[in-house]
């Protein structure tokens, strides 16, 4: 559904706007297109209406107002995990929910809907405490935790969602609360990875974990010598001891001016590391991976909890990205050489192609109830190819299905919600069994289906 100036004028959203504090921004404003677009630049953005939310009773007062007028309502800090089925909402824009809380003694961090990773870690720099943080800096605690989260920690403590305590959230009936596994056991098992589609959330608790030392980084080698690295990874992530995970990625970076000489129009393989643990550790665990092949650079060293997000070096600026996902059994050597014989050659598509070792916590049966539960597999792959004009989406989407069917024959099964395409739908994410308890809590909290997230468990599936 696509939004016009007409459509929204049969709405009283000038009444809408004399209740709150924050900004609401409409169809035909100057500002809507801008307004209304994800972080993810690929994914086209229509809902009815945008408001920037200053404060959480701005929220209720939305939430409120979509259920006078029959509006699907949906909330979105950023856009890093956007997909279409938020068109036709009132889109609430969270960011300023931005106060961050902190209690080291009981190892708990309260965040408003808002807070970037980045500003949490850098929130917790000295206190020898971490969150259960991705890659990224830039995306949303609340929206890591709710699609389930893989952290760099998560082999020693689980997924992001299993550290969610508590959730301040307005829910389909506009009502505003708190609530913990003593009140709602059955939405908060939903809420813990189960994605945007229970509330729209205004704050959350969650869970920290002992940091007294971090330690990680990036090694970046020639392309020519993935299938060395590649299978010194492989060979490492067998013996890693849980406060260890690695990524292993082949590189192509296109030939475009905003990209530093170094680096453009050129192929590279990297493998980041981060440990849970000091930096005498870490060379000794990566040493077999160091020695194969030409080392180009290194920045592993010491960390600070906000450096976490450095790691990676991902962009933190919107960007046009097709992404897709694939939990593995296993990395033998098959699967190594038939992904690298494809993925190595810059003519494949992809700017990334990346396998992320997981097991350990995220193989083990939740902390907490969790609606993502243990993640399938071994690894996780993941594809990223750039669609900087809507005719390279589908040639994008193109070159991903070929190197997840690759490594067909080596899927383990559902992954989590934070790792799927904006195309893809949400049996991609859960076993039946879950997605038909899923869609039982949402039944008894949303009949109407009022709060519709990036991937509703009822309704159509997201398309492209």
């Amino acid at each position: 559904m696509t939004t016009t100036p007409t459509t929204a004028s049969r709405i009283p959203f000038p009444d809408l706007a004399a209740r709150i504090e924050g900004t609401l921004i409409l169809p035909g404003d100057d500002e809507f297109v801008h307004a209304a677009q994800a972080w993810n630049l690929a994914v086209p953005q229509h809902p009815c209406a945008v408001l920037h939310a200053r404060t959480a009773a701005d929220v209720v007062h939305a939430v409120r107002f979509a259920i006078d007028h029959s509006l699907p309502v949906s909330a979105q800090p950023g856009g890093h995990g956007a997909t279409t089925a938020t068109d036709g909402s009132l889109l609430i824009r969270t960011a300023a929910l931005d106060d961050i809380w902190i209690d080291a003694d009981a190892r708990v961090a309260r965040v408003g809907a808002g807070v970037k990773w980045g500003q949490l870690q850098s929130a917790l720099d000295g206190t020898g405490l971490t969150g259960l943080v991705g890659s990224s800096p830039d995306v949303t605690v609340v929206g890591f935790c709710l699609s389930g989260g893989l952290s760099w920690f998560g082999r020693a403590h689980g997924t992001g969602a299993a550290s969610i305590r508590a959730v301040e959230l307005v829910d389909a009936t506009g009502a505003h609360r708190w609530v913990d596994d003593s009140t709602e056991a059955s939405l908060m098992w939903a809420l813990r990875g189960g994605g945007g589609e229970f509330g729209i959330v205004t704050a959350m608790e969650i869970a920290l974990v002992p940091a007294p030392e971090l330690t990680g980084g990036r090694l970046l080698f020639p392309v020519e010598d993935a299938p060395r690295v590649w299978r010194a990874f492989a060979e490492v992530t067998t013996v890693a001891p849980r406060e260890l995970t690695l990524f292993a990625s082949v590189l192509h970076f296109p030939p475009i001016p905003e990209l530093p000489e170094e680096i453009r129009g050129r192929s590279f393989c990297a493998v980041d590391a981060v440990l849970l643990g000091g930096a005498a550790t870490l060379a000794m665990l990566l040493r077999p991976i160091a020695g194969a092949g030409t080392l180009l650079r290194s920045t592993i060293g010491a960390l600070q909890p906000s450096a976490i997000g450095d790691v990676c070096e991902e962009p933190v600026d919107p960007t046009p990205a097709v992404t897709g996902s694939a939990s593995l059994v296993s990395l033998d050597d098959d699967a190594l050489t038939a992904l690298l014989t494809h993925a190595s050659d810059p003519a494949c598509g992809l700017v990334q192609a990346q396998i992320r070792h997981l097991g350990g916590a995220f193989r083990d049966d939740p902390t907490m109830p969790a609606a993502c539960g243990p993640v399938a597999g071994e690894y996780v792959a993941m594809m990223l190819a750039m669609a900087p004009v809507s005719e390279a989406t589908a040639p994008a989407q193109a070159a991903i299905d070929v190197a997840l069917d690759i490594l067909q024959p080596w899927y383990a099964g559902p992954t989590t919600l934070s790792m799927l395409g904006h195309h893809d739908g949400v049996d991609l994410a859960f076993a039946p069994d879950t997605l038909r308890r899923l869609r039982d809590v949402k039944e008894s909290t949303d009949p109407r289906c009022v709060v519709r997230g990036n991937f509703p468990v009822h309704g159509p599936r997201p398309t492209q």
